[in-house]
């Protein structure tokens, strides 16, 4: 309840103050072309660093390894994103700390200490650690385990399948049926 009640009544009051004050300094149009002018240059480095980070992210998830730190940094740069979205120069300050390379990766990198990512611990996979293996898609409990569909030599083997659980309850049941038809004669 602390949070919301900060969120919704505390910000909004301060963001009104600052507005004024800035406002009365440096004139009513200059103060919403300044918020304007943050609001547009905040989109345009969101843009470029959810890019980055994206791209960060796709390369780790190719070489088989969680992208925790980029996941953590997109979840700040939508954080950073919506604050500069909201007219404000407190907001507007908090957005562009998101959005920094320097203060996004410190603020992810604590994030990270604070969580657990599913799969790992302390570098080792869950499910291999628990069997002794050497890590996550190293030789594991049941055998050479190779990030999601890899042949021996890192190609990706592509493919692909039909269902035959219908086809095959029917043919079932008709060979069944048959089956129970010779029987009776």
């Amino acid at each position: 309840m602390p949070v919301f009640f900060f969120l919704f009544i505390v910000m909004p009051i301060a963001e009104l103050a600052v507005l004024i004050q800035v406002g009365s300094v440096i004139g009513v149009l200059n103060t919403v072309g300044l918020v304007f002018l943050t609001a547009v240059i905040g989109a345009w480095l969101l843009r470029q660093q959810g890019l980055a980070t994206l791209l960060r992210a796709n390369e780790r998830l190719n070489s088989g390894e969680l992208p925790a730190k980029e996941v953590a940094e997109g979840l700040i740069l939508a954080v950073g994103g919506a604050m500069l979205l909201t007219p404000g120069f407190i907001t507007d300050t908090f957005g562009f700390l998101c959005l920094l390379p320097g203060s996004r990766h410190w603020l992810a990198s604590q994030a990270l200490k604070r969580m657990t990512v599913a799969g790992q611990n302390h570098g080792r996979s869950f499910f291999f650690s628990a069997g002794g293996g050497a890590g996550p898609f190293g030789q594991g409990p049941f055998g050479q385990q190779r990030p999601f569909d890899r042949d021996a030599n890192g190609n990706i083997i592509e493919g692909e399948y039909q269902d035959q659980t219908r086809n095959d309850r029917g043919q079932l049941q008709q060979g069944q049926s048959d089956q129970d038809e010779q029987e009776k004669k």
